[in-house]
């Protein structure tokens, strides 16, 4: 599952944790025919501290190379007793595959400490309508913040607006469900092909059906968050804008990433030459040369640098380092505040240096 990270604007210098913990799996769920829950043991003497919507980056090895991807967290840390990520396959997907082929209760897995910026603050004197647009696996951190609302904030509701291809498709339909016995929690179903079984839309998710929810919230009093395949998003994000939703009241994840294509797109760019850089991680200084179609960080790990990072896409800040001289150009920002930036973070994993004075500093 590759995916992506957007972070509400904030006037402050988030904390990126780069720990690393080896969890038992507890127990193993078919959740639908191609996605599965894994739900880990607590560590030893402890309680995993993690914020709704936030991750997990698993860390395997499969055909003999280290493999990372990052698996939002469907657990609160409110309601579950046991942390727990979901995993959609992918066709072509090394790790979502071999977790779906592979994985049993007993196993133990190398993962990253919770990271990541989907999240919202819980108060119990919160009065508030959380609204959440999810497509596909895209439900992962949504139930993630759906219990944790529900269970925190007695005053406050939950929509739950969902698109699916079929019934059969539908992640965690059974909780889902249950949830919908809570008068506070609604549910709109999207779905290519239509069940009976309950009420649902057909096919896909409109800027008609989200007006029609939106009936039904005061907006001013609403917090929106997106999570899909980016055809939905890019059609949500359009659609609130359309209906008169503030930009700062609406978040999103992206299961997708564009900076591949934008690396692909820079390689071209006149300004990116060869150059030597310097990076500082854990006390050591390390100087290598970074060619124009390679980022920071591949370069780094090619010189067996062992640099923090999770997605590689610019967007969990997993890499997260402060530019101390020179300039570098980055294909991807949305996982910085505009604080970070403004400070001089950058994001190793998508950046490439423009000047030959780039010297960066991680940890």
């Amino acid at each position: 599952m590759a995916f992506g990270l957007f972070k509400k604007k904030e006037n402050k210098v988030s904390e990126v944790k780069t720990g690393f913990l080896n969890l038992k799996v507890k127990e193993v769920i078919r959740e639908t025919e191609d996605a599965m829950s894994i739900h880990f043991e607590q560590p030893e003497g402890e309680t995993l501290s993690y914020k709704s919507g936030q991750f997990l980056t698993v860390i395997v090895n499969v055909n003999g190379k280290e493999e990372r991807r990052a698996y939002s967290l469907c657990s609160s840390p409110y309601t579950d007793a046991y942390p727990a990520v979901a995993v959609k396959r992918v066709e072509g997907g090394v790790v979502s595959n071999y977790l779906n082929d592979s994985i049993s209760t007993g196993d133990t897995i190398k993962l990253m400490e919770p990271n990541g910026n989907f999240t919202t603050e819980f108060a119990s004197e919160n009065n508030r309508h959380i609204v959440l647009f999810g497509g596909g696996s895209g439900i992962t951190p949504l139930m993630s913040i759906a219990k944790s609302t529900l269970d925190q904030e007695p005053n406050s509701k939950v929509t739950l607006v969902y698109a699916n291809r079929n019934k059969e498709s539908i992640i965690f339909n059974e909780a889902i469900k249950e949830m919908s016995a809570d008068v506070r929690f609604d549910v709109v179903h999207v779905l290519e092909a239509i069940t009976d079984e309950f009420e649902c839309h057909e096919g896909y998710l409109s800027q008609e059906i989200i007006g029609n929810v939106l009936k039904g919230v005061d907006v001013s009093n609403a917090e929106f968050f997106i999570c899909g395949p980016t055809p939905m998003m890019d059609l949500t994000l359009s659609s609130l804008s359309a209906l008169g939703v503030p930009d700062n009241q609406v978040r999103k994840e992206s299961f997708v990433s564009a900076a591949d294509s934008a690396k692909e797109d820079n390689a071209n760019d006149g300004e990116l030459v060869a150059r030597e850089i310097t990076v500082i991680y854990d006390g050591d200084e390390y100087k290598y040369t970074v060619e124009p179609d390679e980022t920071i960080l591949e370069k780094g790990l090619d010189e067996d640098v062992d640099l923090p990072f999770s997605c590689q896409s610019g967007l969990c800040t997993a890499c997260r380092g402060k530019c101390l001289s020179g300039k570098v150009k980055m294909d991807e920002d949305e996982g910085l505040s505009e604080a970070e930036i403004n400070e001089g973070y950058v994001l190793p994993c998508v950046s490439h240096p423009l000047t030959d004075d780039v010297v960066i500093e991680i940890g």
